[in-house]
């Protein structure tokens, strides 16, 4: 057993190695116009939110869903008389999303270089499997990566498990990410140190406060800072 203070690193993948809510901005902009002659669009936005709010337990975080809530509202919006065109056009906006190309973020590719093989990498992500699978391939960075881990939601249980089943357990473990709700507060629940990536998009449903006072919560600017920060840490 391995001596170290840190051997499992932990990533986040949307909007912390790749750009994905600027997409998802985009795609509800484009719906809310497409329902402009019911609703303004605020309020289209409104229903939206409270739609996924509702149906994450259905069907999970990812694209596949947010098109289902996007089609829910449209017939809530529309009293039921969203017409059959506006359904096929929502319908084509979500596999628009399902292929759109991967852009990754600064720093991403040079800093999973610097640290692989000399800790074990995870990519823990949600999402729909074979978007995220997709996502990873196009990006070229899988091969940085010793574990991926596609979960459906994050929570301590969910670290501890990973951790302990890849890793020598949380303690010696870190999770990176621009989430603090998924990625950064229940990690250092878990006992793992939460590296706190902000990115400028970021879904309204993963804002929670900053664990300041916790003593393994760590903020970073970019990646291109984590080794540095793990350089400091020992």
């Amino acid at each position: 057993m391995t001596t170290r203070a840190l051997t499992t690193i932990g990533f986040d993948a949307d909007d912390t190695l790749w750009q994905n809510e600027q997409y998802y901005r985009l795609t509800e902009a484009h719906f809310t116009q497409l329902l402009a002659d019911f609703a303004e669009g605020p309020k289209i936005s409104e229903r939206l939110l409270e739609a996924e709010k509702r149906n994450l337990r259905h069907y999970g975080f990812g694209i596949k869903g947010f098109t289902l809530s996007m089609i829910e509202t449209a017939i809530e919006i529309t009293e039921g008389k969203v017409p059959a065109s506006v359904i096929a056009k929502i319908l084509d906006t979500g596999r628009d999303l399902l292929n759109h190309p991967v852009e990754t973020l600064p720093h991403a590719r040079d800093t999973l270089e610097a640290l692989a093989g000399k800790y074990l990498l995870v990519m823990i992500t949600k999402g729909d499997l074979f978007d995220q699978e997709r996502k990873l391939a196009q990006s070229g960075l899988g091969d940085f990566f010793d574990a991926v881990e596609i979960v459906s939601d994050k929570t301590a249980v969910t670290y501890r498990r990973i951790f302990a089943k890849l890793g020598d357990g949380p303690e010696r473990a870190m999770m990176v990410g621009n989430s603090l709700k998924s990625d950064i507060v229940p990690a250092i629940a878990a006992g793992s140190y939460g590296v706190f990536v902000p990115h400028e998009l970021t879904w309204v449903l993963e804002h929670v406060d900053e664990p300041k006072e916790a003593p393994r919560f760590r903020k970073i600017d970019h990646l291109g800072e984590l080794r540095d920060l793990i350089d400091r840490l020992g």
